[in-house]
């Protein structure tokens, strides 16, 4: 596991989670939602989605 990128996903998905009312048993779509916030982010990145090119 990369450690920073991890804690990231983690501040980000938290983040996600919370401002949708903290719903219970949704975390794995938070830190996949997270996940690819942070890809699209990463503008060399081979793994971003066609909306943000």
């Amino acid at each position: 596991m990369n450690r920073p990128i991890d804690e990231a996903v983690a501040a980000r998905a938290y983040q996600l989670w919370e401002q949708a009312g903290k719903p219970e048993g949704r975390d794995e779509e938070f830190w996949r939602l997270a996940e690819q916030e942070l890809r699209n982010e990463d503008k060399g990145s081979p793994l971003r989605t066609p909306d943000t090119l």
